[in-house]
């Protein structure tokens, strides 16, 4: 999906769309109770709004017939006063899917951004909303209902700056797309093999650094958990480092790590059918790592960012690792595993140590890791752990700027001893049912060397989406990638230690 995001001034083309925001006190003076709001724009009828039942909420829409066969729609964005970036964002998605038989839209929102916001952050904002609102993935329906939007024209004033944050947002919302590809396609389809072919083109076009490790170097590299987790499977695991370097002096150095199971049968503790679905968007936090990467060109954040994804599924297959195996992880720690279904973490404790091997001033991982996640915080919060609470705060900002919810969990230092083993350093799990996502995290901790700031963020549930809302579709949600983006930007180096 490409659309065609521009600037002008004023419309000089005839257009099939024209979306314009509406204050909820513009409806409330159509009521005459005296207030100081601006009239609605020409078009809007405050009757025919009402009868529609349209409040101006944000994220609300209603389509009004204009002239010449095209369509005007209103746009809620809630009290003036209490309007955020995110109420653009909104807006321009809730355009998107209001036209979906148009294919040439405008949005008459930049001129009356309310005095507390900055235009070019509501520029972006409105073309990344175009763009996440347009997105629908049809690559595998025999007879897909067609993609219309084509291009989207923002009318306001601005030159470069506001040109390059419409450009931007676009950028950071086609990298939000491409997880949502990644994620909806079968696991039978993108295999590891396919994942890292994928990272290698995207390599070349977004001009960053790629290698990909096979087997054979899977294993010179001493990635036991990784290969363990592979036994039970025909497919080749892969393990891909990415890296980019701004173009000048950076601030600091940031790896990304990124869960990448394709599929998760369970392995020989095997899932049941209906605790299956779903499992081929087990590699979401891969998925997300890769195209927070295919869009640092355009954003350019003031750091070094390295990545390390390792893939593979999780299969029942003859030579699967049964229970009560011993795998023996980058760092030479030992892992009993207890329960083959709790895998991602065991590919992520190789993946933490190679990330830790390069020294950097933060880890951030993301993983779909555990349905007890779910179970504390819903479907659209990402759990947030680590060891350095500055950094934990750094990315709980970028969280809530992006809006993609987090909460944090902690990470007692007590729960240490549930992963002791008898015959391992540690074991993959604890013997209690509670607590799950914390022990996880207390488990991925020992794999992050010495004070390295590290957070983690388990993204079970906002990873997929049951329904369309707002921003998203049903399917791969791309969550993580904004707050990843903006959290490089934004970086600095905590402290050791904090």
């Amino acid at each position: 999906m490409s659309i065609a995001i521009e600037l002008t001034r004023t419309l000089d083309r005839s257009l099939d769309a024209l979306g314009t925001g509406v204050f909820a006190e513009q409806l409330d003076e159509s009521d005459g109770d005296g207030s100081d709001a601006p009239p609605l724009a020409p078009g809007l009828d405050p009757g025919f709004l009402a009868a529609r039942g349209f409040k101006a909420k944000p994220g609300e829409s209603c389509v009004v017939p204009g002239n010449g066969g095209g369509v005007i729609v209103a746009l809620g964005l809630g009290p003036r006063a209490e309007a955020t970036v995110g109420t653009y964002r909104q807006a321009a998605a809730a355009l998107a899917r209001a036209t979906t038989r148009q294919a040439h839209l405008a949005i008459d929102l930049l001129d009356n951004v309310p005095e507390h916001l900055a235009r070019p952050e509501v520029a972006q904002a409105l073309g990344e909303g175009a763009v996440l609102g347009a997105y629908r993935y049809t690559a595998l329906k025999s007879d897909p209902e067609p993609h219309h939007v084509e291009s989207v024209t923002v009318v306001g004033r601005g030159a470069a700056r506001v040109q390059g944050a419409l450009e931007r947002g676009r950028a950071i919302a086609e990298a939000v797309c491409l997880a949502r590809d990644l994620v909806n396609q079968p696991g039978g389809t993108l295999t590891p093999s396919a994942f890292a072919t994928r990272a290698e083109e995207l390599a070349a076009l977004r001009h960053f650094d790629v290698e990909v490790l096979d087997r054979g170097a899977i294993e010179e590299e001493g990635l036991g958990g990784l290969l363990g987790v592979n036994r039970g499977s025909t497919e080749e695991p892969r393990f891909v480092q990415l890296s980019w370097e701004p173009d000048r002096t950076p601030r600091g150095t940031v790896a990304l790590v990124g869960k990448g199971i394709t599929f998760d049968s369970g392995g020989l503790s095997l899932k049941t059918a209906d605790g299956m679905i779903g499992m081929k968007g087990d590699m979401a936090g891969a998925a997300a790592v890769l195209a927070t990467f295919s869009a640092l060109e355009v954003v350019h954040p003031p750091v070094r960012v390295l990545g390390f994804l390792p893939l593979t599924d999780n299969m029942p297959g003859g030579d699967a690792t049964r229970v009560g195996d011993v795998l023996r992880i980058r760092n030479g720690k030992t892992v009993e595993v207890l329960n083959t279904d709790a895998e991602g973490r065991l590919v992520l404790a190789d993946a933490l140590s190679l990330a830790s091997e390069a020294e950097p001033d933060a880890i951030v991982d993301l993983a779909t890791l555990t349905g007890a996640c779910m179970v504390a915080l819903g479907m659209k919060v990402a759990g947030l752990m680590g060891n350095n609470d500055a950094f934990i705060s750094q990315v709980r900002a970028a969280a809530d700027a992006e809006a993609e919810p987090v909460w944090p969990l902690p990470l007692p230092a007590d729960m240490r001893r549930q992963i002791d083993s008898e015959v391992a350093d540690i074991k993959n799990v604890a013997g209690a049912r509670w607590g799950g996502a914390l022990i996880a995290g207390v488990f991925l901790q020992e794999f992050v060397a010495g004070d390295i700031p590290w957070a983690h963020l388990d993204i079970a549930g906002p990873a997929d989406a049951t329904e369309d809302d707002g921003l998203t579709r049903k399917g791969g949600t791309g969550f993580g990638v904004r707050t990843l983006l903006r959290l490089l930007s934004d970086f600095r180096k905590p402290a050791r230690g904090q």
